[in-house]
């Protein structure tokens, strides 16, 4: 599903160039569970977004089911997203303005879906959220929130879902319940799921591990005591 060659990045502030991807490779077969581990600042969540077409890497590529990103438009990179991946970023982007319910049933509200309500509020008592339908971000938990977008990610059964220190924000009990719904969706609809974490425990129950380290991907081995 993804196939990542060869991909440079380096992010450029006055005179100084950083590298954050240097030569990097990963295949990603569909259905497959991976997590991406390493230190912070060593361009994981960089990686993400050139994963799924939100950034362009300076050289190299990146394919997604069969489509070269970097050859498409802004807007068909949108759709693409739109339309088969599920992202859930640290910062989570909810818009403030709208409930729990509609800010999860909103990609469904823009497909055109109907019944997008009622598909929200399913999958919010799921992570539950049950409580929570008709409140609205600022009135929610730093948890609260993170399952709000995790919701969203989830709500169109995106092919690639991609999430970004998912249980970061949780308690162990509600982190637990979280990971275990992305890893049902992993399964039930055959979804290929990348995971940023510093959790060993739950980098443990993705079928790949790999390592970010000097810009490069490599398979992780963990450190047996």
């Amino acid at each position: 599903m993804i196939v990542l060659e060869s991909v440079n990045l380096a992010y450029t502030a006055g005179e100084t160039s950083v590298s954050v991807l240097n030569n990097a490779s990963l295949d990603v077969a569909q259905g497959e569970s991976v997590a991406i581990v390493g230190p912070s600042g060593s361009g994981k969540t960089s990686l993400l977004l050139v994963l799924t077409g939100l950034e362009t890497p300076d050289s190299g590529s990146v394919v997604f089911d069969g489509a070269e990103l970097h050859t498409l438009s802004n807007d068909q990179r949108a759709d693409i997203r739109r339309q088969s991946i599920g992202i859930v970023f640290q910062g989570f982007h909810l818009i403030q303005s709208l409930s729990a319910c509609e800010n999860v049933a909103l990609p469904l509200d823009i497909a055109g879906v109907s019944g997008a309500r009622d598909k929200a509020a399913e999958l919010l008592h799921r992570v539950g959220l049950g409580h929570r339908l008709d409140h609205y971000p600022n009135a929610m938990s730093g948890g609260e929130r993170q399952r709000v977008a995790i919701a969203r990610a989830l709500i169109h059964q995106p092919a690639l879902i991609v999430a970004d220190e998912p249980t970061g924000n949780l308690d162990n009990e509600t982190g637990a319940a979280v990971a275990d719904l992305l890893f049902e969706l992993n399964n039930e609809n055959n979804a290929t799921l990348l995971l940023v974490t510093h959790d060993p425990s739950l980098a443990a129950r993705c079928q790949r591990q790999i390592q970010l380290h000097q810009g490069g991907l490599q398979p992780f081995v963990p450190v047996v005591n």
